[in-house]
């Protein structure tokens, strides 16, 4: 049976929608990273360059047993990858 953990993606007052749902594999038995980084101009959609340096890291840390469970992008608002169904 697999419970349902989440992680808080916000310092801010947390909300359902500041969750990541993980399951007890993804927190105990694996290694996993959740990338994150902003663009300044505000606009969070994913460039060509994000999702391409995002499969790269994604590749490579697969290398070493290491899952990318999601990339966020902070701007005005906040994109997840796994949402957008580009992992």
């Amino acid at each position: 049976m697999h419970k349902s953990t989440t992680a808080n993606i916000s310092k801010q007052a947390s909300t359902p929608a500041d969750h990541v749902p993980l399951t007890d594999n993804q927190v105990l038995d694996k290694a996993a990273v959740i990338l994150a980084h902003n663009h300044p101009s505000g606009i969070a959609e994913p460039s060509q360059a994000d999702i391409a340096i995002t499969k790269k890291l994604a590749d490579a840390l697969a290398l070493i047993d290491v899952k990318v469970l999601d990339h966020l992008i902070v701007g005005d608002s906040v994109i997840s990858f796994a949402e957008k169904g580009l992992m």
